[in-house]
């Protein structure tokens, strides 16, 4: 699939312009088209008091606000021959997004990471796990990077493939292929859970390896062949730990994971290793999500 259209979801606090000239480097890719997407919550606009009178105010406030940023934003995507489309509306953040994607048909959202409390994610879940599980299409969750706000010049140069061999995984290996434009290396990692490893000899932990790096070579070969230059690597131990520990060690633009197809009681109590990455890490992180006899837009 090529991505032609880009769906950008901004609260402005966490991404700006900057962030969406970083990925600019999609029109390789084929992207010439950006829909803006702010939503005013209904929630945040009430925690001012004042009556219905003043709420619809501070509405249209906020909804003008995001117009003129908006404007200020097409017209340089205009200069550069590109189309765009706008949205400021008034609701839940996900319902939202979910409307969007299904006027626009974009083929890929770009949205920051979760805001809400720990607590609040625990009762309610994260904006970023609902989104996954009900998306059709994949997720950017943009991250900085760093504590002053640096933006990565390039997010899709040097990406780091989290495969674990499931279906979303292959669907992720899939989408990266249509990147090759865009993706300069590429390393591929499996981490192979410790709980698998039922001897201590050296022997049978070495065959582990060579089992996981002979597939890992395998899918390797096969990005050589879109031109797209792939290393692999095996690593055992927490997911979560080591994921983050290749993407630092390796200097990963981003985190590209397939989704997990948990239910959401599953996700929100038990957690899932998508979800973790994708609100703690400081790399910005791609997801494929699950989508069951969805799979057309993969």
């Amino acid at each position: 699939m090529k991505i032609k259209k880009l769906l950008f979801v901004t609260k402005f606090e966490d991404l700006c312009f900057d962030t969406l000239s970083s990925l600019l480097n999609l029109r390789k890719a084929d992207l010439e088209h950006v829909v803006f997407l702010n939503v005013i919550e209904r929630d945040k606009v009430a925690m001012h008091r004042g009556g219905d009178g003043f709420l619809k105010e501070e509405t249209v406030k906020l909804k003008e606000i995001a117009n003129i940023r908006f404007i200020d934003w097409a017209e340089n995507l205009f200069e550069m021959g590109m189309e765009v489309g706008a949205y400021m509306e008034v609701g839940t953040l996900v319902p939202q997004i979910l409307n969007a994607v299904e006027q626009e048909k974009p083929d890929l959202i770009v949205i920051g990471h979760s805001h809400k409390s720990v607590l609040k994610q625990l009762y309610s879940g994260s904006d970023i796990t609902e989104l996954i599980r009900r998306s059709p299409i994949p997720i950017l969750v943009f991250k900085h990077m760093e504590k002053n706000n640096i933006v990565p010049e390039e997010p899709f140069k040097n990406p780091l493939f989290a495969t674990n061999w499931s279906s979303t995984s292959m669907k992720a290996a899939k989408y990266l292929k249509t990147l090759k434009n865009v993706v300069g290396k590429i390393d591929i990692m499996h981490v192979t859970s410790e709980k698998k490893l039922k001897s201590s000899s050296t022997h049978d932990v070495q065959k582990i390896r060579k089992q996981e790096r002979k597939k890992l070579d395998g899918l390797c070969d096969d990005f050589e062949e879109y031109d797209i230059d792939a290393r692999a690597h095996v690593y055992i131990g927490d997911p979560v730990k080591e994921i983050e520990k290749a993407a630092h060690e390796y200097k990963a633009s981003m985190i590209v994971m397939g989704s997990s197809k948990k239910s959401e009681l599953a996700e929100r109590w038990m957690g899932s290793i998508t979800k973790t990455i994708a609100d703690k890490s400081i790399f910005p992180c791609l997801l494929i999500p699950y989508t069951k006899n969805k799979d057309k837009k993969i």
